[in-house]
């Protein structure tokens, strides 16, 4: 009986590694799969990005048209012919640097510096609209404030820092 017990744990026993292998074997291609579901899955994202990214230029080609035919129909003929050559080639000229820094840094600048002007300009406009529910009417701060951030100030909010984040995400899901 002990040589019975002692022959089947042996063979069982060396029986072991292998079947260890197999299950490990197993593992790895389950996880491997998993792997090949997620590279996938990203080139899915990738290409809808890419679509969207298309849609976006296709959208902007579109309203630089719509703006020349205006142009076109109100100018005399040929004087608005070429828009979408002039556009292009303001954004190419506005892209190249002259190399003097200070003029350089100052073309840079604009938009950042105009950005911060309206954004302190909103800042005091409903800073002052709390200042006046608080100090003329009465109201307590924690009343006074959803009146000055109301639906179409959060929409505000929302699409400016829409524009200037998902600006940086598109930059960088095209690798720019």
């Amino acid at each position: 009986m002990l040589t019975l017990l002692g022959s089947l744990l042996g063979f069982i026993s060396s029986a072991f590694p292998d079947l260890l292998k197999l299950w490990q074997d197993r593992q790895d291609r389950k996880h491997e799969l998993a792997i090949l579901d997620r590279q996938m899955e990203q080139m899915r994202l990738g290409h809808s990005q890419r679509l969207e990214e298309i849609a976006v230029e296709a959208d902007v080609a579109d309203s630089e048209h719509r703006m020349c035919g205006e142009r076109d129909r109100r100018e005399p003929e040929g004087r608005g012919a070429g828009c979408a050559a002039q556009s292009q080639a303001l954004y190419k000229h506005d892209n190249r640097l002259t190399g003097v820094k200070w003029v350089d840094g100052l073309r840079a600048s604009v938009r950042p510096v105009i950005t911060y002007a309206f954004f302190l300009l909103f800042t005091a406009v409903k800073l002052s609209a709390l200042y006046v529910l608080m100090a003329d009417q009465g109201l307590a701060f924690v009343v006074a404030l959803p009146q000055i951030w109301d639906p179409e100030t959060q929409a505000l909010f929302a699409a400016v820092m829409s524009f200037w984040f998902g600006q940086r995400a598109l930059a960088k899901a095209r690798g720019q």
